[in-house]
C-alpha cells in the first residue's frame, strides 16, 4: 500500500511536471524568485557565463558513449544560476582534458530548470579533480566557487552552435516503478498466504 501511495504521489509530481512544461515560456530578471514554484518550468535569462568557473561531470552517457556534461555558472544582473549547457564526448585516450567554453559576452540562454541536487553516495572525499567532478555537489561547489546559487539550476535547451549536445530526456516520475513494486509486494503476499493455507489445511487433515 505504501508503494500505491508513492505511486499517487509521483503521479500529481509527474502532473505537476507536464503542466510547467506547457507554459509560456518564462523570462527571468535579478528580481525573479528561482524556487522549487519554477521547477520544471521553461525559462529565458540574458547575461554572461563566467567560465573561470566551469565544470566538467564526468561519466555521462549519450547514446552509449562516455562524455561530460559542461557546467558553467550565468550571471544576471547580479544574481547567479547554474547552467548545465549540454554534452560533449570524452576523448578516447581519456588523458586529454575537456573543452567546451561558453561563449563570451553577453548571451540569451533558453531551458528548462530542474533540481540542482541529485542522489549519490561519495566513495571518497576525492571526488573533484581540477575542473571534471564526477557528480555535482551544490554545496560544494558554492564553497568552492563562493557563488550564492539557488537550488535549481538551467538545464540549457536548443542549438547555441557550439558543438554541445542537448538531447535531454523528458522529466519522469517514474509512476510505474511502484506500481511493479506494488504488484510484487501483494504477488508475494498471496504466495504467502496460501502456502499458510495449504500448510495448515494439510497439517490438520493430513
Amino acid at each position: 500500500m505504501w508503494q500505491l501511495e508513492r505511486a499517487q504521489a509521483k503521479r500529481a509530481l509527474q502532473a505537476a511536471m507536464d503542466t510547467a512544461a506547457r507554459l509560456p515560456v518564462l523570462e527571468l530578471n535579478p528580481a525573479s524568485p528561482v524556487d522549487e514554484r519554477l521547477m520544471y518550468r521553461r525559462v529565458r535569462v540574458q547575461g554572461r557565463f563566467d567560465a573561470g568557473r566551469q565544470i566538467y561531470l564526468d561519466n555521462r552517457v549519450h547514446r552509449g558513449r562516455a562524455g561530460y556534461h559542461a557546467l558553467a555558472p550565468l550571471d544576471y544582473g547580479g544574481r547567479w544560476l547554474l547552467v548545465n549547457r549540454g554534452w560533449l564526448p570524452a576523448s578516447p585516450e581519456r588523458r586529454h582534458a575537456p573543452a567546451a567554453p561558453p561563449p563570451h559576452g553577453e548571451v540569451v540562454v533558453e531551458g528548462v530548470l530542474v533540481p540542482a541536487r541529485s542522489r549519490y553516495r561519495h566513495l571518497s572525499d576525492q571526488v573533484v579533480e581540477g575542473a571534471v567532478w564526477q557528480n555535482l555537489d551544490l554545496d560544494r561547489y558554492r564553497a568552492a566557487t563562493g557563488l550564492p546559487l539557488p537550488e535549481l539550476m538551467l538545464q540549457q535547451t536548443g542549438p547555441a552552435g557550439d558543438g554541445l549536445i542537448r538531447d535531454w530526456p523528458r522529466p519522469d516520475a517514474r509512476v510505474e516503478r511502484h506500481l511493479v513494486y506494488a504488484g510484487q509486494w501483494f504477488a508475494l503476499g498471496a504466495v504467502l498466504a496460501g502456502l499458510t493455507l495449504y500448510h495448515g489445511l494439510w497439517r490438520r487433515h493430513g
